[in-house]
């Protein structure tokens, strides 16, 4: 997801600085796959309607991976830093960040930092969630790698790590995490003053609230169906659409969106989704892509005003067995099988990232 405003988040706790395994690559060449709609002449799809129509462009920068670079098992995460780069988390390899330009050009990847040995055995391509924030005059990367054995991790640019949080962290800080309670993370957020949240989605169904000196406030959540409580918290965002921010939650096994006020409190829960993966908010729209085959768009009052790729007849196939991820050659133009992740760019176009093997980007153009 894309950057808010500044924050002054200058203070760590961690006292080290690693440099992690980054791997600037060479001049892109042949990649393994290309955009056939666009190399047969044809139009790509539009899909949506009114106001909320985009242009589907599939696979986008994916022939331009160097050779040998590959999203592997799947590409997770996205998000846009201040000059419009993309970037994009994966389980292939090189590293488990993919950066490209404004125009889908490969710049580099960002190697093996998740790893919660120092030094790390070898770099590893884990990433998932991922933000970037600017603090001051300088930009974060804020990373969870959806791994038992890795941690949150704060980077600069450079690749070097600020900070990393991991199980023994949250253990001494919260008190959550007894004998069997699992953990694994998914995602992160940022606070209005210059804090932040982290979420274990995929381990203990908690988030855990830092305030701007990475001092450890409070803990939401726990397994359940009742509110407050989650089943795979799986990705949070800023609310700002109004005068008094907000956390909202993609509660995805609970199907719904739940939101909280910033000091924990919950407020109130939104159901009709299908298994909401993440959130992000431009202007008065919030965004939340569905792994079960859409993206829906809700006004500033939660109305929905566009649901995109929205196919009862497609997603019975896409979700036979979830066999469709590994069936690249059953996709169709302008029809999505995973969304796992979804950001605006500046201009009001969308990406999204999807759980699927071999891994794909699609640029929703707004028209």
């Amino acid at each position: 997801m894309p950057s808010h405003p500044p924050n002054s988040n200058r203070t760590t706790r961690r006292a080290f600085l690693k440099q992690a395994a980054v791997a600037s690559l060479a001049a892109p060449i042949a990649a393994p796959f290309v955009h056939a709609q666009d190399k047969s002449g044809l139009k790509n799809v539009v899909i949506g309607k009114g106001a909320y129509q985009y242009e589907c462009i599939h696979d986008w920068g994916m022939e331009h991976l160097p050779q040998g670079a590959h999203y592997g098992n799947a590409s997770h995460g996205v998000t846009i830093d201040q000059e419009g780069q993309l970037y994009v988390t994966h389980y292939g390899d090189p590293g488990s960040v993919f950066v490209f330009d404004t125009a889908g050009k490969f710049v580099k990847s960002l190697g093996g930092f998740h790893h919660a040995v120092a030094p790390d055995p070898a770099p590893t391509g884990r990433g998932h969630g991922i933000d970037i924030r600017t603090e001051g005059s300088e930009q974060f990367l804020y990373l969870a790698a959806s791994d038992a054995t890795m941690d949150f991790v704060k980077m600069n640019m450079k690749g070097e790590i600020v900070w990393r949080k991991g199980l023994q962290d949250l253990k001494q800080d919260c008190g959550r995490y007894g004998e069997g309670v699992a953990y694994r993370p998914t995602n992160t957020s940022f606070s209005p003053d210059g804090g932040y949240f982290l979420g274990d989605g995929y381990g203990a169904n908690l988030i855990h609230q830092y305030d701007k000196n990475d001092k450890y406030v409070r803990t939401i959540g726990g397994i359940g169906s009742g509110p407050g409580q989650f089943r795979t918290p799986h990705g949070q965002w800023l609310d700002n659409r109004d005068d008094t921010p907000k956390l909202v939650v993609a509660d995805r096994a609970n199907k719904r969106l739940q939101w909280f006020d910033l000091e924990g409190n919950h407020l109130n829960s939104l159901d009709g989704f299908l298994f909401p993966a993440d959130i992000d908010v431009q202007g008065d729209l919030l965004m939340v892509p569905d792994l079960h085959c859409r993206i829906t768009l809700l006004d500033k009052q939660n109305n929905v005003v566009a649901q995109l790729g929205d196919d009862d007849d497609w997603r019975k196939l896409a979700l036979d067995g979830f066999k469709m991820r590994n069936e690249r050659e059953k996709w169709l133009p302008g029809k999505f099988i995973h969304p796992h992740d979804a950001c605006f760019d500046a201009d009001g176009n969308i990406f999204v990232a999807e759980w699927v093997k071999t891994g794909r980007v699609t640029k929703l153009k707004k028209v």
